[in-house]
């Protein structure tokens, strides 16, 4: 990957052919996808490389990946750095095996190398795998464009706006009683192109964008401390995500302020900084069990570990497991009808969703995204899968949940947008409290833990309430809740209406050897767990 750090965006370039004389172009101009037909061209290069070279099947992505992070802390900004990486990478099929190759030089002859690469490795492979490649038909889209639909590129906003923006935030955190701050940005553009021998070329403009941080409140005679960071999700979107519309937010149970497709980060870094504070003094919690309400902002974090990960086919196969393990969801029992929840839980992927980070129109294979269910009225019905493995599930064509963060990376199968579905009967997070004797009500992530095949795991939060009598009897710290993934989602009594459904989501989501990491969002409305296991997480020194 070539990677080059500069001090302004007006120092973008784009490898070789992209865009000459960049000195002289707009900054706008700069960062905007190099022209579709030139892509085109190479393209068309590499497909008929491809097939001369005795290639039964051959895709190539053209890629331009932008990222951005600015890094503060108090008054002070630690890190700023862009990076820019272009190049070309290319997956054939010979002899019913599967070769790959990158390369970095977007040139006629840079591609035919690899090409020459891909096709060499492929028949090697050939002469060891037992079993030929078995793609899922896809049709040929022709040529087509799709874009995140964003009012303002975040890349193009002046890098002294956006420390001025981090730096406002340390302040105002400051200010309402925080000792320690620090904020970060993030922004990713992947400019991606996609040709086929299946007839498709695709071209796409993909923007993410994320602002988190955490604020740190000491007890200067003891020397205890308490945190609380960021409660606003990572968003497939532009700069319009901090615009903080008021429209856009609510008031919670207790005085937290829930975000939905638009943030107020200087307002949620006052409200950090008082609760951190806060939670120095909040009794620590009675281990027992409780029913649980769960917001949001915390919930996302357990789908995407024991719903969204043990869910992807190539765990459940066994293709996946070096990294973060298998899955205990096999086969079987799907085919046995395993109730993986009670009636009310139905979970969804979905490649679609506006404003998600898995969204785009097409996944790096080609397959036009959608919407298809996991579990559907508690049962599992089925999994996620890409082209080469659909199959196996009786299927004729792939899930499109295939993805690569980078064109010199081979692209596999990635996690959906997983989400929960809100409830059908009309119920607010206020009234589901007020239907709680005894409970424990959670907003944001914490730490976490699961074993290796996503079955028994524990999970924390940021700000944690009791619940007495169907009122918030003040915050609680040290609260943890301990679950068996499908008797965790058997005691799911209740979830909110559509009016509560909220976005979390991982911007850095890890998987593979070679490592890569994918952005994917994960919804639901507050829900509510009856009779689960809370222990204290405090540990003593004395």
């Amino acid at each position: 990957m070539q990677r080059r750090q500069f001090l302004s965006l007006s120092g973008l370039g784009l490898a070789g052919f992209m865009l000459p004389n960049a000195q002289l172009i707009a900054a706008e101009e700069l960062l905007a996808p190099a022209d579709v037909a030139k892509k085109k061209l190479l393209a068309d290069t590499v497909l008929a490389l491809a097939k001369q070279g005795g290639a039964s099947y051959c895709d190539v992505r053209i890629g331009r990946y932008l990222n951005q992070a600015i890094v503060t802390r108090e008054d002070k900004v630690q890190n700023v750095t862009n990076s820019e990486s272009a190049g070309v990478g290319i997956r054939v099929i010979v002899n019913g095996a599967w070769g790959f190759a990158a390369s970095n030089q977007s040139t006629p002859q840079g591609v035919a190398a690899a090409v020459a690469q891909a096709i060499a490795i492929a028949r090697a492979n050939a002469k060891i795998q037992t079993k030929p490649v078995q793609l899922a038909p896809t049709p040929g889209v022709g040529e087509v464009q799709w874009k995140t639909p964003i009012r303002q590129n975040a890349m193009a906003v002046p890098v002294k706006d956006k420390v001025e923006l981090l730096l406002s935030i340390n302040a105002a955190a400051i200010n309402a009683g925080a000792n320690f701050i620090n904020s970060q940005l993030f922004l990713v553009n992947e400019q991606k192109y996609f040709a086929s021998s299946d007839g498709s070329w695709i071209d796409q403009d993909v923007h993410r964008i994320w602002l988190p941080f955490t604020a740190t409140a000491i007890d200067k005679a003891s020397g205890k401390f308490r945190t609380r960071a960021g409660l606003s999700a990572p968003a497939g979107m532009g700069w319009e995500f901090l615009d903080g519309n008021a429209a856009d937010k609510h008031q919670l149970p207790g005085g937290v302020v829930a975000y939905g497709h638009s943030y107020d980060p200087v307002e949620d870094a006052i409200a950090a900084a008082r609760q951190a504070r806060a939670k120095l003094t909040a009794p620590s919690v009675k281990p027992g069990k409780y029913d649980l309400v769960l917001d949001p902002s915390n919930l996302f974090l357990t789908i995407h570990e024991n719903v969204g990960h043990p869910l992807e086919l190539d765990r459940v196969l066994g293709y996946e497991a070096n990294y973060a393990g298998t899955s205990f969801a096999t086969l079987d029992k799907r085919e046995a009808g395993f109730r993986w929840g009670s009636d009310i839980v139905n979970f969804t992927a979905d490649k679609t969703a506006p404003y998600s980070l898995g969204a785009v129109g097409y996944d790096d294979e080609g397959v036009k995204t959608r919407k298809w269910d996991l579990v559907k009225d508690g049962i599992l019905v089925n999994y996620q899968a890409t082209r080469d493995e659909v199959h196996i599930l009786g299927e004729n064509a792939s899930h499109g949940c295939s993805y690569a963060d980078s064109w010199k990376s081979v692209q596999f199968q990635r996690m959906a947008n997983v989400s929960l579905a809100p409830g059908k009967t009309p119920l607010t997070p206020a009234q589901m409290v007020k239907d709680v004797e005894n409970g424990i009500y959670i907003h944001g992530r914490g730490s976490y833990s699961i074993d290796q095949q996503r079955y028994n795991a524990q999970f924390g939060g940021q700000l944690c309430y009791q619940i007495k009598n169907g009122e918030i009897a003040g915050m609680v710290e040290d609260a943890a809740y301990q679950i068996r993934t499908p008797e965790f989602w058997n005691a799911c009594s209740a979830i909110c209406d559509e009016r509560d459904f909220r976005l979390g989501g991982s911007f850095f989501d890890g998987k593979g050897q070679p490592g890569q990491v994918s952005a994917v969002s994960h919804g639901s409305a507050t829900t509510r767990f009856d009779g689960v296991n809370i222990i204290n997480t405090a540990r003593s020194l004395g």
